[in-house]
C-alpha cells in the first residue's frame, strides 16, 4: 500500500472525525466495553468540535489515493494527543509511518522527549517504537471509567 503523510488539510475534517469515531468502536470489547467506547467517541461524531480541534492540532495524515488512512497530533512539549488509524487499515505500517514523520519533526524541532496516555490497545505499538509506561490512568468519562497509560520516549539529537 503506497502511503503519504501530508500536514493537515481541512477538506479532511469530517473524515478525520469519522475514522477516529470508527477506531475507537472498533477496539475488542474485551478492552473496552460497548459503553466506554461510547464514552469516548459518542454517537454521531460532532463534526463541528472536530474541525475546531483540528484547526488547533493540525494533525499529520496518512492517506493513500486520497483516502484517509490515520492521523497523529503532536503539540508543542512532545506530547502525542491522538494516533487513530482506520479500522480496515490497522497493521498494515500506516501508524508506524505516521509515528516516523512525528519522531522526524519533534526532533527536527529540538524536542527531548515524547509522551502519550495510550490505551490498552495503542500500548503494544508505543512499546515497539522505544515507549516505557510511567503510570496506569482511569479516567472518568460520561460516567464511564476509561483505563489508559502514561507512557514516554527520550529522543536524541541527531
Amino acid at each position: 500500500m503506497n502511503i503519504d503523510v501530508i500536514d493537515y488539510d481541512s477538506q479532511y475534517a469530517e473524515a478525520v472525525a469519522d475514522l477516529f469515531h470508527g477506531a475507537v468502536h472498533g477496539v475488542d470489547s474485551q478492552m473496552y466495553t460497548p459503553a466506554q467506547k461510547e464514552a469516548w467517541a459518542p454517537t454521531p461524531p460532532d463534526y463541528d468540535r472536530w474541525k475546531a480541534r483540528l484547526d488547533v492540532k493540525k494533525p499529520f495524515l496518512a492517506l493513500s489515493n486520497g483516502r484517509l488512512l490515520g492521523f497523529i497530533e503532536l503539540e508543542a512539549d512532545g506530547h502525542i494527543d491522538c494516533l487513530y488509524t482506520h479500522v480496515k487499515c490497522q497493521r498494515r505500517g500506516v501508524a508506524t509511518q505516521l509515528y516516523q514523520r512525528l519522531e522526524r519533526e519533534a526532533t527536527d524541532a529540538g524536542m527531548t522527549r515524547l509522551y502519550v496516555e495510550a490505551s490498552r490497545a495503542a500500548r503494544p505499538f508505543f512499546e515497539s517504537k522505544g515507549f516505557v509506561t510511567t503510570q496506569l490512568n482511569e479516567i472518568q468519562r460520561n460516567g464511564q471509567i476509561l483505563v489508559n497509560f502514561t507512557m514516554e520516549k527520550k529522543l536524541t539529537k541527531r
